[in-house]
């Protein structure tokens, strides 16, 4: 089927964007190769909207779901309580990519107020979130 006939017979179902589409190639499409591209754009949707879903169930299996510790107390020094939350990240098998933004959930008083006043991409990186409440 050549892109005059595909497009009377957009124009015949009644669909404006088909029909705009089919005159605007260059190259005669069949209608298997339309649906051909469109079966790689959704295949290629699908594999993206899998990938966001493993990265969020990875997230939640190493989230505070599975990580239990207890926060911060007010009056504990800083210096053992990471030291503390770092041995409890090993053995717990916690992935180093989430150990900022743990710490930033455990924290309180001017440690919590350090992690905060950090920017986004140094609140990510946990020797920076560590150095700031240390100091």
């Amino acid at each position: 089927m050549e892109v005059a006939q595909l497009g009377a017979l957009a124009g015949n179902m009644e669909n404006p964007d088909m029909a705009a589409y089919t005159s605007t190639q260059h190259m005669p499409m069949t209608m298997a190769d339309i649906l051909r591209q469109n079966l790689q754009a959704l295949t290629q949707i699908l594999d993206s909207q899998q990938q966001m879903l493993d990265r969020q169930q990875d997230w939640l299996r190493h989230s505070l779901v599975s990580f239990k510790m207890p926060k911060m107390r007010k009056d504990d020094d800083p210096k053992a309580f990471i030291k503390a939350f770092e041995h409890h990240t090993l053995m717990t098998g916690l992935n180093q990519e989430y150990w900022a933004s743990q710490l930033g959930a455990l924290v309180v008083g001017k440690a919590q107020a350090a992690y905060r006043a950090l920017p986004r991409d140094k609140a990510r990186d946990y020797e920076c979130v560590k150095q700031a409440i240390l100091y």
